[in-house]
């Protein structure tokens, strides 16, 4: 039997990112493993599989959204930032940058998104 993450191979689609390709990769061979080993409704357990597989691979403070309709307004950290969907399910996937002082500014991003603009 196939799983999940065969069944929709190449249907990720990004839709905005600043990440490094290799890290994009990872984290959408995260994504597909985490819908292979959940139930598709279990969002939560879907997106606490990603977020402490980035944790592991990249250090502290990763945090991951999925679902299949939201809206987000977030501060990032710059080159840490992928929004991609699979078929109707989407996830968001920031490393935060309160870690940094207010000095380094221009290291943090900010996006604001809700359906209604897509």
């Amino acid at each position: 039997m196939r799983g999940f993450s065969e069944m929709l191979e190449g249907r990720a689609v990004v839709r905005e990112t600043d990440m490094a390709e290799a890290m994009r990769s990872h984290v959408m061979e995260l994504a597909y493993q985490a819908l292979d080993l959940h139930e598709s409704s279990d969002l939560q357990a879907i997106a606490h599989h990603i977020k402490q597989k980035f944790d592991e691979a990249y250090g502290p403070s990763w945090h991951c959204v999925v679902g299949k309709d939201f809206g987000s307004c977030i501060t990032h950290l710059c080159g840490c930032f992928v929004f991609f969907h699979i078929d109707a399910m989407e996830f968001l996937i920031f490393k935060d940058g309160k870690d940094f002082p207010e000095s380094k500014e221009e290291a943090v991003g900010v996006l604001q998104r809700s359906r209604s603009s897509s």
